[in-house]
């Protein structure tokens, strides 16, 4: 793909996902992306000749990295380091991804009517992975007997609530938007929490 192609189509996503984050799926219209990413039409049509298309697009930018989030609890053996890095890469991506991830939320918010059947059960398959390993570092006594769908959900929300609830967050916090020390501080928190709540051992 040559460099002033993925410009635009970067452009055309950026765009497409805070339109869709804002105005959901229903409420946002082509004319109206290919506008404010300052494009003719024709040409978003181009990079992306249907809506479907292009919503996937959007979808894919935030599933993709989620996917590949849990990649330290696959490849490591020693759960306190896996739980680091996942907790770290899931923060990474509400830090870079928030606008595709609050996209990605109203989808799963409304029942996911329109998240490709391919990504639904990658997401799922992943899901399962997690939760059996989990229990796996449980029967090996490296983890204290928690739950490990719950935990799994937990982790979930606290790490994508600083992309879903942003606003939210920065309200609280008295600033326009969270910097690299915030999210930081967030993973040393999120990481001392559960590894000690759960007690988690080195192997």
């Amino acid at each position: 793909m040559s460099r002033i192609r993925k410009k635009n189509q970067d452009n055309i996503i950026a765009v497409a996902s805070r339109l869709f984050a804002e105005k959901g799926y229903a409420g946002t219209s082509t004319a109206e992306i290919a506008q404010e990413a300052d494009i003719p039409k024709p040409n978003l049509y181009y990079y992306f000749n249907t809506k479907d298309k292009l919503y996937r697009a959007v979808l894919e930018s935030v599933t993709k990295p989620l996917l590949e989030a849990s990649n330290p609890i696959a490849e490591l053996d020693d759960p306190r380091e896996a739980l680091t890095q996942y907790i770290k890469t899931k923060l990474i991506i509400s830090r870079d991804h928030a606008l595709a991830s609050k996209t990605f939320a109203n989808e799963v918010m409304t029942g996911a009517p329109h998240l490709p059947e391919d990504i639904a059960g990658a997401l799922l398959e992943q899901s399962r992975f997690i939760v059996s390993k989990f229990k796996d570092w449980i029967d090996k006594g490296l983890m204290a007997p928690v739950s490990p769908d719950h935990l799994m959900y937990m982790l979930w929300a606290s790490t994508q609530t600083y992309a879903d609830f942003n606003w939210q967050i920065c309200q609280v916090a008295g600033k326009d938007m969270l910097d690299e020390q915030d999210f930081d501080e967030a993973a040393a928190f999120l990481v001392s929490l559960v590894l000690k709540g759960c007690d988690v051992k080195p192997l």
